[in-house]
């Protein structure tokens, strides 16, 4: 990570463009999913809902006017891609959905989560 771009309420074009990877990944693994089961298909909506909105509040922070709204919609990434990390997790320990599908994702979400604390983290200060 680069670490120009993130005063001012400006993500860099990488972070962004890592962001747009994830919810590309998150649409991938959905049309992979079984969604003839309610549980899956439930489950899998919910993730894609969640992984997707990761990468449109990042763009949305990336437009920030201030501080505090770079920071309330940075924040807003960081609780989409947890709940999206959730999402996965359930898919692959109660949905019976391969390790080998969800783990890629799952830790790019650690990832994203982590850079993104860093960043609201280093705003505030």
């Amino acid at each position: 990570m680069k670490s120009e771009g993130h005063h001012g309420g400006r993500l860099s074009e990488e972070f962004r463009d890592r962001a747009k990877g994830f919810a590309a990944g998150v649409i991938r693994l959905y049309v992979k999913l079984p969604r003839q089961r309610d549980e899956v298909r439930i489950c899998g909506h919910q993730m894609l809902r969640a992984g997707t909105s990761v990468a449109a509040h990042a763009r949305e922070a990336s437009r920030a006017r201030s501080n505090a709204e770079f920071v309330s919609k940075l924040g807003g990434a960081l609780q989409e891609a947890d709940e999206t990390q959730l999402w996965l997790e359930l898919l692959r320990e109660e949905c019976g959905i391969s390790a080998d599908l969800t783990a890629p994702l799952e830790h790019e979400a650690n990832e994203l989560i982590a850079i993104m604390t860093t960043m609201i983290k280093n705003t505030r200060t």
